[in-house]
């Protein structure tokens, strides 16, 4: 037998070697891979509020997202983010040549539309820039973008719960009711209640910030809430179906029958002085008010059962309260048809423009509470014919503010105000489109069947015409209604003198 060549032993390699170092070429690759896609998920910011912190000026709990493995989160944010929108096809009615929006439509606005004007009227001289958009960006949760039909967010902060989920679904919902018909417009919004564009600090350049509520003495614009398209954390349907049922309940007993007192259930620990007041005025006999703590961590563990808004209109009189600014109660106290009592809000909601007292509400002095209720209440049961008028206005109120309305002003207050914008709108580069699919995709199993239950459809009609902008007609309404307040302050009054004397 021959040696084997020494040249031969040299370049002989072990046969495992080729495929250990692929393999660990594959690991690596793959860890890579992961490791990029899990970073560039967590740089995705989402409506649900992955990614975000609560906005600095009112703090909440962070969501945490706990129930979800962290596979499955960064799946869920790249599929709903990215991937759910890339197919969705806008109709050709969107695509190609717009529709005009007729000049007039099947029929007149309400009255309280004209609030519009009043809400643009600051920018009517100067119009909207972009610079007026930069620094409202410091007070927004997030921007807004519409162009061609479709939605662009550009999410700066988390918001409470699933506001900014059901806010923008409300914006999608519009696109669908009146395809073709909605401007482009780029606008900032915040999702939390108290305004924060103050009149006097900002009266030199007013910024435009949409939100659910203003004040006189704030510019912020008001916006519908996103409980006209459902609230699951309360258990409430979207809006034409939890009007249907309060308006049922409060049919299951007539006025006589109704119990002679104001009620009121709800939570004070909110920081509202107004709600911690009222609870002083929890006596039937002395005040005529039956005044209840509304625990929603014990409701939701009961199935919220004893919070169902239909089966609280069994009082003659219910009282609205603000709580840390305006409440969304407001529209559900009036649909009962019971005499709402709503105490001098400090707040203003899109429509609670269009109340008028006595004829669809009585005001209550925040000064004098307890006796303020007492005398609507004494008033009340001895004029009943009108104590019922009153309270029916509140509710037809309310019955003609339907969500096609709701859209009819959603779509009037855009188109105003784009035609402030001294630009175009563009897509802002670290927005997302967001699409009905999107925001189904990230919804869980409650919030995806109420924004199922709440799809809206392309409407046969153009949406109602509104009027035009009247100062004075605005400036005699407030001072009517100013008036009428001073009236029923001299009745309490000279009722107070009698009773002494």
């Amino acid at each position: 037998m021959g040696l084997v060549p020494t040249a031969r032993i040299m370049h002989r390699s072990p046969s495992y070697l080729f495929p250990c170092v692929t393999a660990l070429a594959f690991l690596s690759l793959t860890i890579l891979v992961l490791y990029k896609v899990d970073d560039f998920a967590t740089q995705t910011k989402t409506v649900v509020g992955h990614n975000l912190e609560p906005t600095p000026w009112h703090l909440f709990p962070p969501k945490s997202f706990s129930e979800e493995t962290r596979q499955a989160q960064v799946y869920k944010i790249l599929h709903c983010s990215y991937l759910t929108c890339t197919g969705y096809t806008i109709p050709n009615y969107i695509t190609g040549r717009r529709r005009s929006v007729p000049v007039v439509g099947n029929q007149t606005c309400p009255e309280f539309f004209r609030w519009i004007h009043r809400d643009l009227e600051p920018w009517t001289r100067t119009g909207i820039s972009k610079t007026h958009l930069k620094k409202a960006q410091e007070f927004a949760s997030f921007r807004v973008v519409i162009v061609g039909g479709r939605l662009f967010v550009d999410l700066y902060y988390a918001c409470v719960q699933s506001r900014a989920m059901f806010t923008i679904w409300g914006l999608l919902q519009l696109l669908r009711r009146y395809p073709g018909m909605v401007p482009d417009v780029d606008m900032m919004f915040d999702c939390m209640d108290k305004p924060s564009i103050n009149r006097t600090e900002h009266g030199s350049m007013p910024l435009p910030l949409f939100r659910y509520c203003t004040t006189q003495a704030h510019f912020d614009i008001p916006f519908p809430d996103w409980s006209f398209w459902g609230w699951p954390e309360t258990n409430l349907n979207p809006w034409d179906e939890e009007f249907r049922d309060i308006k049922h309940g409060s049919q299951k007993r007539n006025w006589t029958k109704k119990w002679p007192r104001a009620f009121w259930k709800g939570n004070p620990d909110v920081g509202s002085t107004i709600r911690t007041e009222l609870l002083n005025c929890n006596h039937s006999r002395k005040w005529g008010a039956h005044i209840l703590r509304q625990d929603w961590s014990k409701e939701a563990q009961e199935g919220y059962e004893k919070s169902k808004l239909s089966n609280q209109c069994d009082y003659r009189y219910k009282i609205y309260a603000e709580g840390y600014a305006w409440s969304v109660s407001l529209k559900y106290i009036l649909s009962c048809g019971s005499l709402a009592l709503i105490i001098s809000p400090q707040y203003e909601d899109f429509f609670s423009r269009g109340l008028v007292p006595k004829k669809n509400y009585w005001p209550i002095s925040s000064t004098d509470l307890c006796p303020s209720l007492k005398f609507a209440v004494d008033w009340g049961n001895a004029h009943p014919s009108e104590a019922r008028e009153i309270g029916k206005g509140g509710q037809d109120l309310m019955e003609s503010l339907s969500v096609d309305r709701v859209y009819d002003y959603m779509f009037h207050l855009i188109k105003e105000y784009s035609k402030l914008q001294k630009f175009k709108p563009i897509r802002p580069p670290s927005a997302l489109e967001v699409c009905s699919e999107s925001l189904l995709c990230l919804a869980d199993a409650k919030q995806r069947y109420l924004l199922r239950k709440s799809t809206a459809f392309p409407s046969s009609s153009p949406p109602c015409s509104l009027q035009a902008a009247d100062i004075n007609l605005m400036k005699n309404l407030i001072r009517k209604k100013r008036q009428t307040i001073d009236d029923i302050e001299d009745m309490k009054r000279k009722a107070y003198t009698q009773t002494k004397n």
